[in-house]
């Protein structure tokens, strides 16, 4: 059986093999075996591999936040699921090519479900939709502005806020995506550089935006903040330009703006069971109804691992990076 290794921590593709491991065997009394189907590389992964996120892997160690597939096996006291089930994992450790864990580390996915779409439920659509719906209390009508907006967590973003009425400021740094972004729906897409706020203002009739998304850092952040109506909250998610974020303390001190960071995991330890089966079940029904669809732009066996990752860390692609271990 095939599985991804982190050797140590150092450049992504160059620390990470894809090897032999045993087989998982039979599933005990209270959990299931899984054949995974499809695994989405995230940032999230590519910084816990290079040594730049919340905490250091011990290695060797396996990887992979995100993962769908097949339930093959269930163990004698497992209720939830039947063989042939969808399911979405909970763990972190999907880059393999089956599962062992208990029933409880797994959410079932409605059967006509789109597993390589649903491989991206977990941290992009999630993210989006907690943002879009913990920090600032938005209705229809009202205006977000979000940076990377061509990015898996930018377009889903884009779809929630069209599903509810809200508009969206969409900055990029390339002008070749403008007209992409606005068949996503984008409202605004506007190019990241001087005079940000004033062209937003233009474009948006001065709206008081009060929620912006920050992925990127350094001095992108300080530009999105600038955009940001009085009292206004600016959330960080992501550390995409490896720099520390510069904002101008004027928009603390005198305008009242709110920097807050998010991080999917703390939020999640910190959510009931039954309250993250919810969510998903809405995010799944979301796959399922057309509001949400990311492009794919490749997809690797994981004996090409190491190509993958390369490959998701190009700043120019037109769509998520994928694996496929079966």
């Amino acid at each position: 059986m095939k599985s991804v290794e982190l050797t140590t921590i150092g450049t992504a593709e160059k620390v990470v093999r894809c090897i032999d491991v045993p087989d998982p065997g039979a599933p005990g009394k209270e959990e299931i075996l899984v054949d995974v189907v499809a695994c989405s590389i995230n940032p999230a992964d590519i910084l816990l591999i290079e040594g730049n996120y919340a905490s250091r892997p011990q290695t060797p160690c396996s990887l992979g936040i995100e993962g769908t597939g097949i339930v093959y096996a269930v163990g004698s006291g497992v209720t939830s699921f039947k063989v042939g089930d969808k399911v979405m994992s909970l763990g972190r450790t999907n880059w393999i090519q089956r599962i062992r864990d208990k029933a409880e580390s797994f959410i079932r996915l409605p059967a006509e479900i789109d597993l390589a779409q649903a491989a991206m439920l977990k941290v992009n659509a999630a993210t989006a939709y907690l943002m879009l719906r913990n920090y600032v209390s938005l209705t229809t009508g009202d205006w977000v502005i979000q940076d990377a907006a061509n990015s898996g967590v930018g377009i889903n973003l884009i779809r929630f806020a069209q599903a509810d009425g809200i508009h969206t400021v969409n900055v990029v740094r390339r002008a070749e995506l403008i007209e992409p972004m606005k068949k996503f729906g984008a409202d605004v897409v506007l190019v990241d550089g001087p005079e940000l706020a004033q062209r937003v203002a233009q474009e948006t009739g001065g709206a008081q935006i009060q929620l912006g998304i920050d992925a990127v850092g350094g001095s992108t952040i300080g530009r999105l903040t600038d955009c940001i109506g009085e009292g206004g909250t600016v959330v960080n998610y992501g550390l995409l330009s490896g720099e520390p974020c510069q904002v101008n303390a004027f928009n603390f001190v005198f305008r009242d703006i709110r920097l807050v960071g998010f991080w999917l995991a703390k939020l999640m330890r910190e959510m009931r069971f039954e309250e993250i089966q919810d969510m998903y079940e809405t995010l799944a029904a979301r796959i399922i109804d057309g509001t949400i669809h990311v492009e794919i732009e490749s997809s690797y066996p994981l004996e090409n691992i190491s190509d993958a990752i390369a490959h998701a860390k190009r700043e120019a692609r037109g769509g998520k990076i994928q694996l496929r271990p079966n």
